[in-house]
């Protein structure tokens, strides 16, 4: 069972947690930093000062709080990030998005992706960006966080047409899912830096500071998310509904139906 707990909650239950702490003067020496992921203004900065203010209270210690969203050329903090698959995975604007048989659920994720190339030195190279279905397995990643990179090995698709040039920072468009012509959800949803939890500049620096993802020749695709899903206003799509993702900096909209593969028992073989 989860236990959502509010603002206030989370403060009270942090200060009776470290109040022990306080009898030891030696602890901390100097003012603690908190790091929040956020530009100054958002939510969680908000919550971060708040948790701040309280921890200074109880232990009689400075804390400060660093905003550290990745803009302006510093590093921020390390995003989640899962992998989607291989070239293989990509399916064009149009085609079916075919859900594995033993899947539980194949549903919509609306988002924006960048495109990369890697140069012939190593130096990622930004080609422009789409709009994209990220599509994955909502039911199983609710059964345990740890199947979330099980969800997500799903195929994928972009397009019809790239954004070359700048990003704008506030991006909207409508996500919705059509059944014999007829829409049976629609939602709008946000996506530019404005509405990131990361600037493109430290999601870009957290991803190609791998060396592995810096093979000249390579091409990457990098989704940047959403928070928008039919999964979570109850809908289940079924074979032959039409998922469409539309927003007006990006031209045609992108449609893709779903389907259902066929069950498959692979079987291994030694040689």
């Amino acid at each position: 069972m989860t236990a959502l707990l509010n603002r206030r909650q989370v403060l009270s239950l942090t200060a009776a947690t470290l109040l022990p702490l306080a009898a030891h003067a030696s602890w901390p020496q100097r003012p603690v930093r908190i790091v929040v992921p956020f530009a100054p203004g958002a939510g969680t900065d908000a919550m971060g000062r708040l948790l701040a203010q309280k921890l200074g209270e109880v232990l009689g210690a400075s804390f400060v709080v660093e905003n550290r969203a990745g803009a302006s050329g510093a590093i921020g903090a390390q995003p989640e990030w899962f992998y989607k698959g291989t070239g293989h995975a990509v399916i064009g604007p149009g085609q079916p998005l075919t859900s594995p048989a033993f899947a539980l659920d194949g549903g919509e994720e609306p988002e924006i992706a960048a495109f990369y190339l890697i140069g012939p030195d190593g130096t990622p190279c930004r080609i422009g960006f789409s709009l994209a279905n990220e599509f994955s397995d909502h039911v199983t990643e609710r059964i345990n966080y740890l199947y979330l990179a099980h969800s997500k090995l799903r195929q994928a698709s972009f397009g019809p047409e790239l954004l070359v040039g700048d990003l704008p920072a506030h991006v909207s468009g409508t996500s919705r899912i059509r059944r014999g012509g007829a829409v049976i959800w629609e939602k709008p949803f946000l996506s530019g830096e404005a509405n990131m939890s990361h600037s493109l500049a430290n999601l870009e620096y957290h991803h190609f500071k791998y060396g592995i993802f810096r093979q000249p020749g390579d091409v990457h695709v990098h989704m940047f998310g959403t928070a928008t899903l039919s999964f979570a206003d109850g809908i289940r799509p079924l074979p032959g509904d039409v998922f469409e993702i539309e927003s007006p900096a990006f031209g045609l909209p992108l449609q893709n139906p779903l389907a259902v593969a066929p069950d498959h028992v692979p079987t291994v073989r030694a040689l």
